[in-house]
């Protein structure tokens, strides 16, 4: 069977290019013929893979209107839409590509899949401007899945979402994980000596810098945890396309944040490796894949009670859920999670004034 993988951006720390890619293997392994449709890229295909990329504008943007208007650049439509035609199947991860899934559809009768991640509410945005621009993709976005064949979603959570907010009903095939990259026992050293750690306590997050990601309330959770314990560090690993938010940042962080922007593919294993705990403060998720690699090393997790994460976290000594946007609930969960030792017998009384 001939299967097309539709997805906008195939990259790094992106949860919805690590689902593609872990699906394309999947269907490789099967016997099929893969390949993964997208804009951009910048990480390799699995092995015997086809990886096309149609290309978009290079600057930010550039991008936030082409997402818009991709339906009106019919060269590149009359382009990619016949090359789908040999395809038994096409999954479309998300807008704008669902276009091409349905126009191959409706032209050449090719089975279309919309593989439900989740919508950002244009809430969960700070400005007038953008919120107005998630309205406008969520309008085109809800008319291309009623069309879709049939629907994946990747949580409960996200299949409610999608029964609620377009009235289409889905399957629920929870993301997998690479067991072979991401377990117990990897040695973190190298991240330790490569961000000269030490052996502090060491607090992570994978993942854009974005609003969604709730950045801001993470960096606050940490400035709490930093008043017991001085020396952690708070590693954020990820590209940030937002420079007002990642101004913003900056100015409530101090040199216990470390912002290590993007890093190798391959060194995220080991990232998990070095801390000490996984917090996110995401205030919006269909899944979230971090949280889940982050627990198959062994690693305990922290995060908002939001969306999936209780279909994700398992609690205990491997995760807490804390109240949403509460920062001191969430300083006080990471506090506990760290060793006790490197709190010299400082929690108990000191927690009582966060």
């Amino acid at each position: 069977m001939k299967i097309a993988i539709l997805c906008p951006t195939f990259y790094i720390y992106q949860g919805i290019s690590r689902v593609a890619e872990h699906q394309a293997k999947e269907f490789l392994e099967k016997g099929n013929e893969v390949a993964i449709f997208c804009f951009k890229s910048n990480m390799e295909p699995p092995l015997g893979v086809k990886l096309n990329i149609l290309g978009m504008p290079e600057n930010y943007l550039g991008r936030r209107i082409y997402r818009l208007l991709f339906p009106l650049d019919f060269p590149k439509l009359i382009k990619w839409v016949p090359k789908l035609r040999s395809y038994d199947i096409i999954y479309s991860h998300a807008e704008p590509l669902h276009w091409l899934a349905y126009l191959a559809k409706k032209k050449y009768g090719t089975k279309y899949v919309y593989y439900n991640h989740h919508f950002n509410p244009p809430s969960a945005y700070p400005t007038f401007v953008e919120r107005f621009y998630i309205k406008l993709r969520f309008i085109q976005t809800k008319w291309l899945v009623r069309r879709a064949d049939s629907a994946i979603s990747i949580s409960e959570y996200s299949r409610n979402m999608l029964k609620e907010q377009v009235g289409k009903d889905s399957i629920v095939i929870y993301n997998s994980i690479d067991v072979q990259r991401f377990h117990s026992g990897i040695d973190g050293s190298r991240i330790r000596q490569k961000h000269n750690l030490g052996n502090v306590p060491v607090v992570l997050f994978i993942g854009e810098v974005s609003p969604t990601k709730g950045i801001h309330l993470l960096i606050q959770s940490f400035n709490e945890v930093t008043r017991i314990v001085p020396k952690a560090k708070l590693l954020i690993v990820g590209a940030h396309p937002y420079k007002k938010y990642l101004e913003t940042l900056n100015k409530i962080s101090n040199d216990s944040v470390i912002f290590t922007g993007p890093v190798p593919d391959e060194e995220v294993p080991y990232y998990y490796a070095a801390c000490d705990v996984y917090a996110t403060a995401s205030i919006w998720e269909g899944f979230d894949m971090p949280v889940a690699e982050a627990q198959n090393c062994g690693k305990p997790v922290v995060a908002f009670d939001v969306g999936p994460h209780r279909e994700v976290i398992k609690s205990g000594k491997l995760g807490k859920l804390v109240p949403t946007k509460d920062t001191k609930a969430m300083a006080t969960a990471i506090l506990n999670f760290i060793d006790e030792n490197e709190l010299q017998g400082t929690l108990l009384k000191p927690m009582d004034k966060i």
